[in-house]
């Protein structure tokens, strides 16, 4: 047998494995991306944005801790901290009447990376604007 054959078959193997493999690596790029797409558009709304940056900071806070801070009514905030929830950016905890919202700790940290570039370019606007 020469040198330079090569199993016809090996090579086609070979040649599915990789285009395989890629693919895979194309579509786990692609659910990042949908992903940090989702979470881009969470935090696009600016009360969203402002409770991001009161729950990114730790603890729990209350729906009414929000409602105060941010001067919005029960039912917008609700509406906005379920966005949040949606796009995997918060976990809640029902207490009593009120649901306690933190950062997710599973959080991926590219996601959460992006979470953070949010933030810190929204802070720095408002250091420009006053």
């Amino acid at each position: 047998m020469s040198p330079l054959f090569v199993n016809p078959l090996w090579s086609i193997d070979n040649k599915l494995f990789w285009f395989n493999y890629a693919l895979i690596s194309i579509c786990g790029i692609m659910d990042l991306l949908m992903k940090a797409l989702q979470v881009l558009s969470a935090l696009s709304e600016p009360v969203r944005l402002s409770a991001m940056q009161i729950i990114w900071g730790g603890g729990e806070h209350c729906v009414c801790e929000l409602m105060e801070k941010l001067n919005a009514t029960q039912s917008r905030m609700s509406r906005h901290m379920s966005v949040l929830k949606a796009a995997g950016l918060v976990v809640d905890r029902r207490d009593a009447q009120w649901v306690r919202y933190r950062r997710n700790p599973d959080l991926p940290k590219p996601i959460a990376r992006i979470v953070d570039a949010a933030i810190t370019a929204s802070e720095s606007e408002k250091d420009i604007a006053a």
